[in-house]
């Protein structure tokens, strides 16, 4: 990664520390990064476990099951040890979490809670509509 500079990274890594944010890179045992085949092996090994549980969370998007939460799961997996994956977590924490500030925000929270009353109110009428004409009849019971 080119940081503008001829140093080391040191100072990019000082730079993410102050921030609260752990240093990006591998987090493998440095007995692992100090062999070249091992440490190779070893991120094969965590694409691979990653790959798995991405594809599980894509799997259960259609179906039953927490797909996004796996799919995260599967980010942080391959965030133990690839820059990209860490980067792609921080945009990610960093956006739901301005989501969640926005929707703290007491004009939308005022605006919802409008819409929802307004949508609740709307499903009432067409509710007791269908009531005052067909009575508590179910849909599949209607004779013409």
């Amino acid at each position: 990664m080119n940081t503008g500079s001829d140093e080391t990274g040191e100072a990019v890594v000082a730079a993410d520390e102050t921030k609260g944010e752990p240093a990006l890179g591998s987090r493998a045992p440095q007995f692992i990064k100090a062999r070249r085949a091992l440490h190779l092996s070893w991120q094969v090994g965590v694409f691979v476990v990653g790959l798995a549980v991405v594809v599980a969370g894509v799997i259960m998007l259609p179906l039953p099951g927490p797909g996004w939460l796996v799919i995260f799961g599967g980010m942080a997996i391959w965030a133990t040890e690839f820059v990209w994956a860490q980067l792609v977590l921080r945009w990610t924490k960093r956006k739901v979490t301005e989501a969640t500030q926005r929707a703290l925000d007491p004009k939308v929270r005022r605006r919802n809670i409008i819409l929802t009353t307004i949508g609740l109110l709307i499903v009432g009428v067409l509710a007791g509509i269908y009531l005052y004409r067909f009575g508590f009849v179910m849909p599949w019971k209607i004779k013409e």
